[in-house]
This record gives C-alpha cells, structure tokens and sequence, in this order.
C-alpha cells in the first residue's frame, strides 16, 4: 500500500472554509454521526473525549485530525494502528477539498458540505418520461431532469437496485436533442473483465483470440445519441484509464487498432454504489469520478416515497393492459406496509405474480397480491432441540447454502460474477462455496472467470 504525504506550504489558523461542512460518517457502525468543521482541530477515534467518537473496533483510540486551512482541510493521521485511506492509498498528511472520502477501519467518513439544494422549485408534474411520481422526492428530482436533460451535460445516477436508473437514462435520452438518434445501454458490471474493453471501445480483427471478425464498440454505436454506463463500479482500472481519456477527448480507438474515431456521444452513467466510497478505497478512479459527476443525482428508494405506490400500481397495470381503477383497500395497506427492498422493480414482480393467479382480474381491487412466493415456508429451519450455539449455526449454514447456490446460479456458475453480485472476495466466496459442496473440493478455480 503506498503513502500518500503532503507538507502544507502555508497555513492560516483560524481562516475559515468558503462553505461550512461538517465530518459526517456516511458508512460503518456509526453511520450518520457527524461533527462541525470549523477553526479548531476535530479529532476522530474510539477515545473518550474524541469530538467524533466512533465504536469501529478496527478505529484507534485517537485515530484522525481534520483542521481548515482556508482553502480546504489538512487532514493528518494521528499514528493509527490500521491507517487512514484516501484515493487508495495510506496517507500521514494530506490537504484535501470538501466532498473528500476517507477510511478507517471498517467505516467511511466525508468532509460534507453544507447542504444547497438545487435553485429550482418542485415540478408540478407527475412524471418525466417513464418515471413516475407525485411525492416530494420525485418532483424534485423531475425539476432538475427537466432542465438537465435538453443539455450534453454529464449525468451521474445513484441510487439502490431497482429504483429506475435506466428509466431515468432513457427518459433522460427522450427529452433531449439526440432523440433521434441512438440510446446504447451497457452493463458494465455483467461483463467479464477481459471484455469490457472490448464492449465499450470496439474491436479490430485478429485483435485477440477470438477476434473473427472487426466490431464496433459502444461509443461507436451510439454515435449521435446518449450512452447508458450501468454499473460503473465493475469497471476495471486499467479500463478506466481509457474511459478518462475518452471522455476527454471523443475519439475511439477500437483494440488492437491503431486509427482513432471520433464520436458525438452524451454519457449518462450509473452505480448502486456511492462511488464516492470507491474512490477512498482506490478501487475507482478520482478524475474519472470527478468527469461523470458533472450532475450527481440519486433516485430515492420506494420506502422513502409510500405515497407514490398507488400511482406506480396504476401505472404498471396500465402498461400491462389494465383499467386499475380505484387503488385502495385492504391489498394496498399489505404493499404500504412492505419494505420494498427491491423497489420499484421488487413492486411490478409482485404485481405480474398477483395477476398470474387471477386473470379474470379487470381492476387493482380484484387482485390479492402476496410478499411472498406461492409455496414458500419459513425461510430459516429453527432447531430448538439443539443447544445454543449448535442452532445458532444450523441457521447459519441454511443461509449460506440457499444464499450460495442461488447467487451462482443468476451468474450462470460464473464464480467471480457471483462474488461481485455477493459483494464479498471471490476467493472467499469460492472457499464457503466448496463447503457446502455447490463446488468440487479438488477444484482450484484456475480459470479466473470460473
């Protein structure tokens, strides 16, 4: 792991930052906690007396010092056990902007501005393209895409699974100039590593084995029109390097070849993840991020916007031939009350499984929708006639084995796809696999896409 030391030039005690932030822990065990920043050092660890008092075990007792400077922050490491990281690598004293993330131990902190919400009121409208929504949340969002999307400007998406990241991008590519032109959509995370470059950039013939014949890439195709990149975070370093620069400069160079195209393309890009995390950790690159994150938004989740579910419901029967009608009742109290860890997404399954078991059903009060699969009993098997700790990893290796088999089979037995929808090391992945015999235990995985 390599140092990061920087020795500030000059300092100005007491000259406070062009905007107030706050160090705010944005991921770990004391996520939310949150400190002012202003003249005075601010001192991050498990200690009593900490201003910013953590319970991450893997925190030293005095573990960080942040301090304005005037232009920025002068972030120091007070001689931590397990380091402090920034932008990938381990760092004694830095001066670093605000936005910037760090992390120690298991917890990731940033130095947040003050908030400032867009300069634009709420839109009256209820939908933008194929979003829709009448909760505060949405028609904020819808004001900002409404004047966001006739630009070229660059859009981050963030936002959990299922919230509607394409159909934002789509409805993004609708309401602009280029609607007439192409809209490609990559899943940058569902390919394998060796070929995204490939994907994205094109190809020539006889480029690699395999290479039978020349392709173009994603920006090639999408020439005139908008480029969906999903999942960013998937996308390997050395790509990323290539993406910048392309980014930068609008020609392509397909691999293996040796002439450059130039391409007119509007890039809307999209993570689940908060990329600003990747970027403490060095997994993702900081001037990449910093490109595509000309205008960050974040789709909010269903269980943030309840008052939006009887508009979805209508609008997903619609689509699927349906008069909704009212959209009240007992059924709508069951979906109010759900989590929606899947979203919107989570939602319209749901609903295509209610109108699977009635398709006499002509209107939303007709139908009885259910959380749960048909058939399904309880998830976990509660041994109560074993001691303790004998049920307690009884429950455990259920989980592990259901869990295991079900993500390697939506990744087709592809373990280090498998292992990046898990979000745990593929080789960890592949030892808890082996154990509960969903892998053969003489197999060493030398493939690296198996």
């Amino acid at each position: 792991m390599s140092e990061t030391v920087l020795t500030t030039s000059h300092d100005t005690p007491g000259e406070v930052p062009p905007r107030r932030c706050q160090l705010l822990v944005v991921e770990g065990p004391d996520a939310g906690r949150a400190v002012a920043l202003g003249s005075e050092p601010v001192r991050v660890g498990t200690r009593e007396g900490c201003a910013l008092r953590l319970t991450d075990p893997r925190v030293s007792g005095e573990h960080l010092e942040v301090r304005a400077d005037g232009t920025g922050f002068v972030v120091r490491d007070l001689e931590s056990r397990n380091g402090t990281l920034y932008e990938g690598s381990k760092l004694r004293e830095v001066r670093a902007p605000p936005g910037a993330t760090f992390k120690l131990g298991r917890s990731f902190l940033r130095i947040q501005p003050e908030s400032q919400p867009w300069e634009v009121a709420p839109s009256q409208a209820r939908r933008f393209g194929e979003l829709v929504g009448e909760s505060l949340a949405m028609r904020e969002l819808f004001a900002v895409l409404e004047r966001v999307a006739p630009s070229d400007a660059t859009v981050l998406l963030q936002g959990e699974t299922g919230t509607g990241k394409e159909l934002a991008a789509r409805s993004i590519h609708e309401a602009s100039a280029r609607r007439k032109g192409p809209f490609v959509a990559v899943d940058c995370g569902a390919l394998p590593e060796g070929l995204v470059e490939s994907e994205l950039f094109g190809h020539v013939k006889g480029a690699f084995t395999g290479a039978l014949a020349a392709r173009s890439g994603a920006f090639a195709r999408a020439h005139g029109g908008t480029l969906f990149l999903d999942e960013l975070a998937g996308i390997p370093p050395p790509v990323q390097a290539r993406l910048l620069r392309v980014l930068e400069e609008r020609k392509v160079r397909p691999v293996g070849g040796d002439a450059e195209q130039r391409v007119d393309v509007r890039v809307v890009a999209a993570s689940r993840e908060d990329l600003s995390l990747a970027v403490a950790e060095g997994t993702f690159r900081s001037d990449l991020y910093y490109r595509l994150a000309v205008v960050p938004l974040v789709l909010p989740p269903l269980r943030q916007r309840r008052e939006d579910l009887s508009l979805l419901i209508s609008e997903i029967l619609r689509r699927r031939g349906l008069e909704p009608g009212p959209v009240r009742g007992p059924a709508l109290e069951l979906l109010s009350g759900h989590a929606w860890p899947g979203n919107v997404r989570e939602l319209r399954n749901v609903l295509e499984r209610a109108l699977a078991l009635a398709p006499a059903a002509r209107a939303f009060e007709e139908l009885r929708p259910s959380l749960q699969p048909v058939g399904s009993g309880p998830e976990l098997p509660l041994r109560t006639d074993l001691p303790f700790a004998e049920a307690k990893q009884s429950v455990i290796d259920h989980f592990e084995r259901h869990y295991l088999r079900d993500v390697l089979a939506r990744a087709h037995g592809n373990l280090s796809e498998a292992a990046r929808q898990a979000g745990v090391d593929r080789k960890h992945f592949r030892t808890l696999a082996k154990r509960h015999g969903l892998l053969p235990s003489s197999d060493d995985s030398g493939d690296p896409e198996r």
